[in-house]
């Protein structure tokens, strides 16, 4: 069987409806792609006008010590201004910033000046407790106001923020408080999540334990139970906030564009967590212009990335994009099917929500329950659908968009990385989709598929996926570890300059790309390489199979074998002749190579608390090894 074989169906069109193209921010893509094409650093440069900068630039870009890259050099800024100062100086101070809903019900909204006064007030809190430009601020919360506020809060007065998702294990805190050696960590006592309090108080003293660099703990009351407050370390934030240091004034830091912004730990396939580091200035520009294309945020509307502001989906398209675009966000804080399958439904029924951007791992979870549950609900303030974080399988595609977006709302499925600061590979709302693609390059960004020679692959054929050019959001380095920035992203193909993304892919007839997965998420079988998400999505297009993860295990003759996972949908019974179903499913649907020589019904699958499969946890099991650190699973 040839590798062409497996090239993805091309056929299979969905346009947008002719008023989304008439209205959308950028109607026409080949026209702006070509104009970044033909002078990028002018193209970047026009974007960044639509910013507010202290000073201007004195250089677009500088590649004297590529890939050290730096963007709009000598101009001064700083994010939290364009995201929150400007606003509150214009008729936006009365408008929703943010519309917060709690696991249990409770919620607020915070218009742009109350947002500003409130991050002001905790500006002023850290800067009490001695924080000031430079410092590293870890952060370990649930999805709460407070989260978002303590991010603006060390950016405003130029602190560099580390925000660590708000279940990681102690462990795990604690390496990355000990790598970015922050003296002040922010938290909560604790969060909801499914009817559950997350005890992150005694995760976060456990882990100060295990790395004293910290000196100071600031708590937000959340969820109320008692905690252990050591004295002279721990402080509540409401009675910090409650005293005269916290005024609701707080001058913005003047920052240099390379200044840093924050730093985001993203996991190695082998060694320590990297720490991504991310700048002021190149990040703004990038993150509010995808963000302003791709959705084709207006005024009116009310925007809702599901994500979690503890990965750099939450950063750059819950935080920052939205804000410094003057957009209404919402963000909630629970589990989307708490404590019935239609939470998410009915809040998008009950806000009013034009614009949900999520993850296929969610889109899978919440096809499970089928379609009674949001059918119940009038979703019909949606326009645009987004996906983020894995290839989402077409089957996920076309029920997200013919159940949720009722087959009138495009689906902006987005290639993008912790690395990259914001959307690469993307559709704009005017482009023809096919399920699976995320179609093409963002304008500016030159991306393609090449063998391990850089010699760029025919269409149907995979190969490493590359970025060719600089953009303003890249990483700039990883923290504390230039030669591991060098070495990682840089070096596989140094002669020509690109960077090495680490993902495998292909491209079709059309020039449309297809994400296969990570490198070491392709499973090769007699000497052809499968991606795991071919396979999965092979699996999850047959009815009895709600969600699947297949992983390689050695074989003697074919080299590897595919050994399949699969969580059964409610009311199919696992069988032996499901199996002998589910095989001839694959054979027809991917192709003989790609069936399982093994599939296993479980009802869950170990997964990071940002959705993604640990395939080495299911690798261990499958051949009897121990199943090693499970320290970042989500249960």
């Amino acid at each position: 069987m040839s590798q062409e074989s497996f090239a993805p169906v091309t056929g299979d069109w969905y346009y947008p409806a002719p008023e989304i193209v008439r209205d959308a921010n950028i109607p026409d893509y080949e026209a702006v792609a070509q104009e970044a094409q033909a002078d990028l650093q002018a193209f970047w440069a026009k974007q960044a006008e639509q910013l507010d900068w202290f000073k201007r630039w004195d250089q677009v870009m500088d590649d004297s010590q590529a890939p050290f890259y730096k963007w709009f050099v000598g101009a001064q800024t700083n994010i939290a201004h364009n995201a929150l100062d400007r606003h509150a100086r214009t008729w936006r101070r009365n408008k929703l910033a943010l519309i917060w809903e709690g696991e249990p019900g409770d919620k607020q909204t915070f218009s742009y000046w109350r947002l500003w006064r409130e991050v002001n007030k905790f500006a002023n809190v850290l800067k009490s407790m001695g924080v000031n430009k430079g410092y590293r601020v870890t952060i370990y919360m649930g999805r709460i106001p407070e989260l978002v506020m303590a991010m603006l809060a060390c950016a405003k007065i130029g602190a560099v923020h580390s925000v660590v998702y708000g279940g990681f294990s102690e462990q795990a805190l604690a390496d990355r408080i000990e790598d970015a050696q922050s003296r002040v960590l922010i938290t909560a006592d604790g969060a909801w999540l499914r009817g559950n309090i997350v005890p992150l108080k005694e995760t976060v003293d456990e882990a100060v334990h295990r790395s004293p660099v910290v000196e100071s703990v600031i708590v937000v009351k959340r969820t109320g139970q008692e905690v252990n407050m050591e004295q002279g370390r721990d402080y509540w934030y409401h009675d910090l906030a409650n005293l005269p240091i916290a005024s609701p004034i707080c001058e913005t830091e003047v920052m240099d564009a390379e200044d840093p912004l924050f730093i985001l730990y993203t996991s190695g396939t082998t060694g320590k967590p990297k720490g991504i580091l991310h700048t002021h200035g190149g990040y703004q520009v990038y993150t509010s212009t995808t963000l302003s294309w791709v959705f084709d945020i207006k005024d009116h509307d009310r925007w809702w990335c599901a994500a979690d502001p503890g990965w750099i989906t939450g950063h750059s398209y819950i935080v920052y994009g939205p804000l410094i675009l003057g957009a209404t966000g919402l963000l909630y804080e629970g589990a989307p099917n708490y404590p019935y399958p239609n939470r998410w439904w009915k809040m998008i029924e009950d806000y009013g929500v034009t614009i949900l951007y999520t993850a296929p791992t969610a889109i899978r979870g919440l096809m499970r329950f089928g379609d009674a549950w949001p059918n119940r609900h009038d979703l019909s303030s949606l326009r645009l659908l987004g996906s983020v974080g894995e290839p989402i399988n077409p089957e996920a595609w076309r029920w997200f968009h013919r159940v949720i977006g009722k087959e009138r709302c495009p689906i902006m499925d987005t290639w993008w990385q912790t690395e990259t600061g914001g959307f690469m590979i993307t559709p704009l709302p005017s482009v023809g989709l096919k399920p699976g693609s995320a179609t093409r390059p963002f304008p500016g960004v030159e991306v393609d598929v090449v063998d391990e020679h850089g010699e760029s692959c025919a269409p149907g054929i995979d190969g490493n996926l590359v970025i060719k050019t600089p953009w303003p959001s890249m990483l700039r380095t990883i923290y504390g570890d230039p030669d591991r920035f060098v070495n990682q992203y840089w070096t596989a193909y140094k002669e020509q300059g690109w960077y090495l993304t680490g993902d495998s892919a292909r491209k079709d007839e059309d020039g449309y790309l297809w994400i296969i997965g990570r490198n070491d998420d392709v499973i090769k079988v007699s000497g052809y390489r499968l991606g795991t998400a071919e396979v999965e999505s092979g699996l999850v297009s047959h009815p009895a199979v709600a969600e699947a993860a297949v992983i390689a295990v050695p074989d003697e003759v074919r080299g590897n074998v595919i050994y399949a996972y699969c969580i059964p949908r409610t009311g199919f019974a696992p069988n032996d002749q499901l199996i002998d179903e589910i095989k001839q499913h694959i054979r027809h649907e991917v192709g003989p190579i790609a069936v399982p020589s093994k599939i296993e019904f479980t009802e869950t699958l170990p997964k990071t608390r940002s959705g993604k499969i640990m395939r080495r946890v299911l690798k261990a099991r499958a051949t009897g090894q121990p199943e090693g650190d499970l320290s970042t699973l989500e249960e």
